[in-house]
């Protein structure tokens, strides 16, 4: 149970409280409800490049790094679709230091041409070097525009393309921020050893004057139901096929998640996974195979993955990874299968909580999602799915009109 207090500020900031009186360090974590699913079509990236353009200075700290190594501290930062989060962890005595920076940069960053065109250049790089020059690369950008047609998801967080992130120009940054980087729009945790008393104190004295904003009414187009299988091939200097397959499945809040979740756990998640033990250890099919979820607070993908061992086929191992889930869907999982998946989730959790800055960071998303208080009943959700429910789920998720295939192929 992670006990926590929570208060909001005048302009909306909402600010949350959880004490941790073990620790000498304070966590300041900030997240942002902005993702790459809040950019405009023919605009994308601009998310991911504002993790970067914050730490390029703002209107009264022309260097972010320089006074927080000086006082003891470690920060960084991370953008997904659907959020924008940013934490700070240093000496408690040194907590003055992370409001005055979190504050000077939600206030207004320093927008410049030159701090524009360095961190543009930065994210450039860092498309060219993980999604055209990687093996692989491009796979989810396919993926994405595969299984979504209308809603934003179908482009990455990096974005969709380079041109749109070389020719961002300022003002369009700038009206960015202060559409999405506002108090009323941002959620604020404190952990550490602190009371509440001191944090309403310090938020008042940094946070207080800044302009609220206007709330951000998120209204992007839902996806419909897909209704038949979708296939494409691509082929590239890899050194392995590799097979893609992704599935519909429901939104991080939804009824369904927590079954999704597990039955990722049982199909691929470990060396004792139904799909590696099967298809790797005893068929030889695959090399390596995961099977994983998006995780997004929208309706999601449940996702399989996996590298062809030479001598085989896509096609071969694609067939083999349908006979097991046509097994799954026609006769569950055990038992036992469903207390292992609930008990390596049971430690996972326990596993995040003894962080102070994970602690901080989940208190945040929860408040963000509705309300802080469900990270307390999390566990109670995974331990509410039985054997019936969960292959009910299979078999909705696991519809072949559901399916988005790519055969990823090497060069002859």
């Amino acid at each position: 149970m992670l006990h926590f207090d929570k208060f909001t500020l005048a302009n909306g900031l909402r600010v949350l409280v959880h004490r941790d009186e073990s620790t000498p360090m304070v966590a300041v974590n900030i997240l942002y409800d902005v993702g790459a699913r809040d950019e405009e079509v023919g605009r994308t990236g601009f998310a991911h490049l504002f993790e970067h353009l914050m730490f390029g200075g703002s209107v009264h700290v022309p260097e972010y790094d320089e006074p927080l190594q000086m006082a003891g501290g470690e920060n960084n930062a991370y953008t997904t679709n659907d959020v924008t989060n940013y934490y700070i962890q240093l000496p408690l005595k040194n907590i003055d230091t992370a409001f005055w920076l979190e504050s000077d940069r939600m206030l207004s960053l320093a927008f410049g041409e030159r701090s524009l065109d360095v961190q543009r250049k930065v994210v450039c790089e860092e498309f060219k070097e993980h999604y055209l020059n990687k093996p692989y690369g491009n796979a989810w950008h396919l993926m994405r525009t595969l299984a979504y047609k209308v809603h934003p998801y179908r482009w990455p967080t990096i974005g969709e393309n380079l041109e749109q992130i070389e020719t961002a120009q300022l003002d369009d940054v700038k009206k960015f921020f202060f559409k999405h980087y506002r108090p009323v729009n941002a959620v604020m945790c404190v952990a550490g050893n602190v009371t509440t008393e001191e944090v309403k104190t310090l938020s008042e004295k940094w946070f207080g004057d800044i302009e609220a904003g206007d709330p951000y009414v998120r209204q992007l187009p839902q996806e419909p139901k897909q209704t038949e299988a979708r296939v494409q091939e691509v082929h590239a200097d890899v050194p392995l096929d590799a097979l893609y397959k992704a599935w519909h499945m429901g939104k991080r809040l939804g009824e369904d998640y927590y079954a999704a979740d597990l039955i990722t756990e049982v199909l691929g998640s470990g060396m004792s996974s139904r799909l590696y033990r099967r298809l790797v250890k005893e068929q030889h099919l695959f090399s390596s195979i995961s099977c994983y979820h998006t995780g997004s607070l929208d309706a999601g993908l449940l996702v399989i993955e996996g590298k062809v061992t030479e001598g085989h086929t896509l096609e071969e191992a694609n067939a083999a990874v349908e006979a097991e889930l046509a097994i799954l869907v026609q006769e569950g999982v055990t038992e036992a299968e469903l207390e292992k998946a609930r008990n390596k989730i049971e430690a996972m959790i326990a596993f995040e909580d003894m962080s102070l800055l994970n602690r901080a960071n989940n208190l945040a998303f929860y408040e963000l999602m509705g309300d802080a208080g469900l990270i307390n009943s999390e566990w109670d959700r995974y331990n509410a799915v039985t054997r019936e429910g969960l292959q009910k789920v299979a078999a909705t998720i696991f519809d072949p009109a559901n399916s988005n295939t790519l055969f990823y192929r090497k060069n002859a």
